[in-house]
């Protein structure tokens, strides 16, 4: 197993790719959309997008799929620091939009995708992360119930179920001038059936799957967060473990795997992490990894410090290697740390329990 570390895009520098070295990583996940572009004071920078009812930020189209030129280039920063880009996790929503949506654009943003993962594998990067939600990650509150009352994100109850406003997907504007409108309508669009969600997952699958397999790119799924049936009116896809399983017999491929969440699994209100982890790493399904611990399963539940929620980490890493799991393991997000970095403590502390971890683990018989 390898020890990864996430960056979002406002963080690829060189300082940032040399704290997660100095913290023991090899590999690193890079979330490649800007979710704070033109923001509002509810989704500051410093630590992941939370944002509120609109959104995290607004989407910026370009070509419509990232270039060859512009993902060598990355490429080449994070090895220029000695470590090797393992992921770019989700797609632009602007690129997108009406493949979730079932818009008119389709077909055209199809194409686009199937042309980003051909550039993927042409600037050497193996994986495509993406979440396949409406309303994305929406509706979690800032508590301070880690130890310490340190500060993380959590679910407090029921939650406020209003429409997305026309112009968004995925929690991002992807129109601004249809978002800005205060006449425009709800977007109808997205108040669909789980089954038409089901659908269009589908047809994602069919159109982009046949091109990964050609090039050698893994797509990797991402359950939902929070783990609901519903979130803002619109259906949830892999909101309990075993409908992960759906998803990877709908398209059975090498190429469609999944990002594995152990932190969603384990607020899902049906099944355990544990046997989560068995059934998807015994088959040799899982690509990457996303370590973070909480307490609670939805609709009440909070992040703690890797070490005091209800999974034992060891555990799990314990089930990876008897399955023979070598993929890309990251912490993703944590509590934050009271102090005057709190995000570089937070992410530090995670990083050097999961490197102690390892090393009990790789160490055992």
């Amino acid at each position: 197993m390898k020890l990864g570390f996430g960056l979002y895009r406002h963080m690829l520098d060189r300082d940032h790719l040399r704290f997660a070295r100095q913290n023991g990583a090899t590999h690193i996940i890079v979330h490649y959309v800007d979710y704070f572009h033109q923001g509002s004071g509810e989704n500051p920078r410093g630590d992941q997008p939370t944002g509120g009812r609109r959104g995290w930020g607004y989407t910026s189209k370009g070509k419509g799929y990232w270039t060859v030129e512009e993902l060598t280039e990355l490429r080449r920063l994070v090895e220029s620091e000695h470590l090797v880009l393992h992921a770019i996790e989700n797609l632009d929503p602007a690129h997108w939009h009406d493949v979730l949506l079932d818009g008119p654009e389709k077909v055209a943003q199809l194409e686009a995708i199937r042309q980003t993962v051909r550039n993927l594998a042409a600037a050497g990067i193996s994986t495509l992360g993406y979440n396949f939600s409406l309303a994305g990650v929406y509706g979690r509150a800032k508590l301070r119930h880690a130890r310490g009352e340190a500060e993380g994100l959590g679910l407090a109850g029921a939650m406020d179920h209003e429409p997305m406003p026309a112009g968004m997907v995925w929690n991002m504007i992807y129109d601004a001038r249809r978002a800005d409108d205060p006449a425009a309508a709800v977007e109808t669009r997205a108040l669909c059936s789980s089954e038409e969600l089901w659908r269009r997952l589908g047809d994602f699958l069919d159109a982009v799957v046949p091109v990964a397999e050609e090039v050698g790119v893994t797509l990797a799924a991402h359950p939902d967060d929070p783990p609901l049936p519903q979130v803002r009116g619109t259906p949830r896809l892999v909101y309990q473990p075993h409908l992960y399983q759906r998803l990877l017999d709908r398209r059975p491929s090498p190429a469609n795997q999944l990002e594995f969440c152990l932190g969603t699994i384990a607020e899902m209100s049906e099944g355990n992490a544990y046997d989560a982890v068995e059934t998807y790493s015994a088959q040799r399904r899982i690509s990457y990894i996303h370590c973070r611990n909480v307490r609670g399963r939805v609709p009440h539940y909070h992040e703690t410090f890797i070490d005091e929620g209800d999974i034992d980490i060891l555990r799990v890493l314990r089930i990876l290697k008897r399955n023979r799991f070598d993929g890309v393991l990251i912490p993703d997000h944590t509590p934050l740390m009271s102090c005057p970095a709190p995000w570089h403590a937070g992410m530090a502390f995670a990083m050097g329990y999961l490197r102690a971890a390892l090393q009990v683990v790789s160490r055992e018989a």
